[in-house]
């Protein structure tokens, strides 16, 4: 299979393979996420599910949100924005790769762990951001299923990833280990678990492993679903007998339109 034809068939881990093997340069989509390839290396992924690299580098206080987006406006076009941020000095080359590497592998982790069967492949496709630290494919999916292993360990139930998250009664967070308080004190029933990561500055792995030690422990759960709006009748629904609209009032609204 060439790059080119790896746009339905098969896993995202095997078209990612594929991709490797052609040294294929491109996007490829999932359902949770985007991987970006250069020469068939992973220079980034982003997903729905996981804090962006902006935000990890300016909630910490790495980095100024000034600074971050003076970067993409001077650099994005050209997708050098991230050596943008180390030729200005707001960024050391190790501080940015150590934090590219986080928001990787956190990124592919969901954008595999939910693939689906929705895949599509655009070549050519490159990120604004720019190649930091290419990672082999190899790597990125052997620490994909690290993490799915570990997390699996810990409580078996992936719906504490993505879904709103809701504390039991019992659940106190100043009984807690801090940072497994802190996580817990962002439980609010609306808030993910990229939410609580992105609020806390905090690497979305990290935050995982602490929220499913609290779903072990009993203390959240995924949120139960939001009760429907009621449906209010309008007397007179559902009959057929509506109003014909103003015919003249219509063509005299398009006729001046058209003048215009």
């Amino acid at each position: 299979m060439t790059a080119a034809a790896a746009r339905a068939d098969g896993s995202a881990p095997e078209l990612l393979d594929t991709l490797a093997a052609d040294r294929a340069t491109g996007a490829l989509t999932t359902r949770s996420g985007i991987f970006y390839l250069a020469a068939g290396q992973v220079v980034h992924v982003e997903s729905a599910h996981s804090p962006a690299l902006g935000d990890l580098l300016t909630r910490s206080g790495a980095l100024a949100p000034a600074g971050w987006w003076e970067a993409v406006e001077r650099a994005g076009t050209r997708q050098r924005v991230g050596r943008q941020l180390v030729d200005s000095g707001r960024l050391t080359a190790g501080a940015l790769e150590l934090a590219h590497l986080g928001a990787l592998f956190d990124a592919a982790y969901f954008a595999l762990a939910h693939d689906g069967t929705d895949l599509r492949f655009r070549p050519g496709v490159a990120h604004w951001l720019g190649a930091v630290r290419p990672v082999t494919v190899a790597t990125v999916l052997r620490e994909s299923y690290r993490r799915r292993a570990l997390l699996d360990r810990i409580w078996p139930d992936a719906a504490v990833d993505t879904a709103p998250l809701a504390r039991t009664p019992e659940a106190d967070p100043a009984v807690l280990p801090p940072r497994r308080g802190r996580a817990l004190a962002l439980v609010d029933g609306g808030r993910t678990a990229a939410q609580i990561a992105s609020a806390l500055a905090h690497r979305t792995f990290h935050t995982l492993v602490e929220l499913r030690r609290l779903a072990a422990d009993g203390l959240v759960a995924p949120a139960p679903p939001a009760p429907a709006p009621p449906v209010h009748t309008v007397p007179g629904a559902g009959r057929a007998d509506w109003d014909e609209p103003d015919t003249a009032l219509l063509r005299r609204l398009l006729d001046a339109l058209e003048a215009l």
